[in-house]
């Protein structure tokens, strides 16, 4: 049996790849400047919008947010498999792909999910131990059975409470690095990444523990803490719950996506089985294929606030390619101030349910969060409303579906489904556009919550660590700590992916997230024109974006700790904190 292709290559073959080459052979290129342009090939356009870059390695659609290095994109046009794609494109470049004929690649494996099933069940027993955990979870509603079901524990506080258990050698210290359950700091040291946290695994079909999902008890930052991206964990990939759904239910109807780990235990526990989470990213590709092979009904429900309405939105955008006739989704916004877990808490199954049934449909939804953002009193608003739906409906497959949204979109704007088809087929004008009325860039569509509005530093440092990985090699990721800034945790993987793997390029780190509904908006800022003058610094520039960054989180923290000063609910510890960042 052949063994697994290492990494090492795979990295390589990418950094060496023509892209060029590779797509020219299948879309006709044309040279714009530095890069090259075509009419997208995932979706039907006019004027080119598809740009590929020989420099960067990588391919970015700006209309429908494709994006790739020469190994995605032999995945999605040819129709490959990861494994075929790299073959295809090491048999064109003359290089034989090498295979580890070993079994330690698979016993690296299964050693990786021993220890995550033994940390498992190690925080099982903490959480035993600590009465203030078990209370939490009582308060939460969370009772012994439902803990048990879904394996959850607790991560006491400290630095290195798994090191002093599991990492007695440098192998074992590896395999916790290995998994993601340890950090190494610049220095060479190690600490815990998990700490006074409830914890909550992360299992595969299989029933294997990848990876966690820590629950700050108090007001600790970030409230949510994720494994990161290891070989055993790729959290673009993955649904909380699916596994544990997939037991309780013979025969699943229905799917219903919320957003956080303690919606779907407390839906659980009601009786709700068909609850299943996305793990700190906006829904990907990668979960609605997995979605739609288990069941062709699936509902998204999102709190009522801004948030959750932006949150719906980009699922909407997502899962327009995948519609068609059989599937419907549905979009359900709880009462402002509630989600799942205190919704179903307080109103009891039964109403949840009733949440659940009255949904919106795609259709209406899409028509409506667009309706909402013109005046179709007027000619002038009706006719926006047409043009912002044009590149939407572009998404959609031809079919049936597609033929009767067309229908009803007709019939709101005031049309004849032909005229309106007619129309729909001239070029789109800019579909940056969500609901709410404000334009957005990609990146802020990914739901990162990088801000757009004004330069970021976030933004900044991304772009910069893309186009330049090398500059990241220096960087003290300690300065991020603290930092509550959106898209900071981002930021953070890609700066321990470089710093692991020091020769990475700016494709390999996009073929890294190519999972991660996040990866398509990297791409975006990858295609950013960044100086490469001599002047020009980079690793300047980031080590100055992360002082800004840890300035800015200093300010936050005296803030916080001042309010809590004048509230009268400072700890001790907490003062003598305030004193010495005064």
């Amino acid at each position: 049996m052949a063994g697994l292709i290492p990494q090492d290559f795979i990295d390589d073959l990418i950094a060496r790849a023509d892209v060029v080459e590779v797509i020219g052979r299948r879309v006709q290129l044309k040279k714009a400047g530095r890069e090259f342009k075509a009419c997208c090939p995932f979706h039907d356009e006019k004027t080119p919008s598809f740009t590929v870059s020989p420099t960067k390695g990588f391919y970015h659609c700006f209309g429908c947010g494709a994006h790739g290095t020469a190994v995605g994109f032999l995945m999605d046009y040819d129709h490959m498999s990861f494994v075929e794609a790299i073959e295809s494109l090491a048999n064109t470049m003359g290089v034989a792909v090498p295979r580890d004929q070993s079994d330690k690649p698979a016993r690296r494996y299964d050693e990786l999910f021993e220890l995550t099933a033994k940390v498992e069940r190690h925080w099982q027993g903490c959480l035993r131990k600590h009465p203030a955990a078990v209370d939490y979870l009582k308060e939460r509603g969370v009772d012994g059975a439902t803990a048990q079901r879904f394996g959850i524990g607790y991560a006491p506080d400290g630095w290195s409470g798994l090191l002093d258990k599991y990492g007695k050698s440098q192998d074992a210290i590896d395999r916790l690095l290995a998994t993601g359950l340890i950090i190494r700091k610049d220095n060479g040291r190690n600490y815990d990444r998990f700490r006074d946290r409830i914890m909550f695994p992360i299992r595969d079909t299989r029933g294997r523990t990848i990876g966690f999902g820590g629950r700050s008890m108090g007001d600790g930052e970030p409230k949510y803490l994720n494994s990161p991206e290891t070989a055993l964990f790729h959290k673009g990939r993955e649904l909380y719950g699916l596994y544990e759904a997939r037991r309780a239910l013979r025969h699943i109807d229905r799917l219903v996506v919320v957003e956080g780990y303690m919606d779907t235990v407390a839906l659980a526990r009601h009786g709700i089985d068909f609850s299943v989470a996305t793990l700190g990213t906006a829904t990907t590709v990668e979960h609605l294929n997995r979605l739609f092979r288990l069941t062709d009904y699936v509902d998204f429900c999102f709190d009522g606030d801004r948030a959750g309405k932006a949150a719906a939105w980009r699922a909407l955008e997502t899962a327009l390619p995948h519609i068609r006739e059989g599937r419907q989704i549905r979009f359900i916004f709880l009462p402002e101030g509630d989600d799942p877990d205190s919704f179903v808490n307080s109103q009891g199954p039964d109403s949840f349910m009733e949440l659940l049934d009255s949904g919106v449909a795609l259709s209406d939804y899409l028509i409506g969060g667009l309706a909402e953002q013109v005046d179709l009193e007027t000619i002038d608003g009706r006719a926006r409303l047409a043009e912002l739906a044009k590149p939407l409906l572009a998404k959609i497959p031809h079919g049936v579906y597609r033929e009767l949204l067309i229908g009803s979109l007709a019939e709101t704007v005031g049309l004849s489904a032909a005229k309106l088809a007619k129309t729909l087929e001239q070029p789109a004008a800019d579909s940056g556009f969500a609901r709410g009325g404000a334009r957005r860039s990609a990146l802020g569509r990914a739901g990162s919550g990088l801000s757009v509005s004004r330069p970021s530093v976030v933004r900044r440092a991304i772009t910069l660590l893309l186009n330049h990985p090398q500059a990241g090699g220096k960087l003290d990721v300690e300065k991020l700590a603290g930092v509550s800034r959106p898209g900071v945790e981002l930021l953070h993987e890609l700066i321990e992916t470089v710093q692991a793997e020091p020769n990475i390029t700016t494709a390999g780190l996009l073929e890294r997230w190519r999972h991660d509904d996040q990866g398509r908006h990297l791409g975006k800022l990858a295609m950013a024109e960044i100086p490469s003058d001599n002047d020009f610094d980079a690793s300047a520039e980031l080590h100055d974006c992360l002082d800004q960054l840890a300035l800015a989180g200093r300010r936050e923290r005296i803030s916080f700790l001042i309010e809590k000063q004048r509230d009268k609910t400072l700890s001790d510890e907490e003062k003598t904190e305030l004193r010495q960042l005064n």
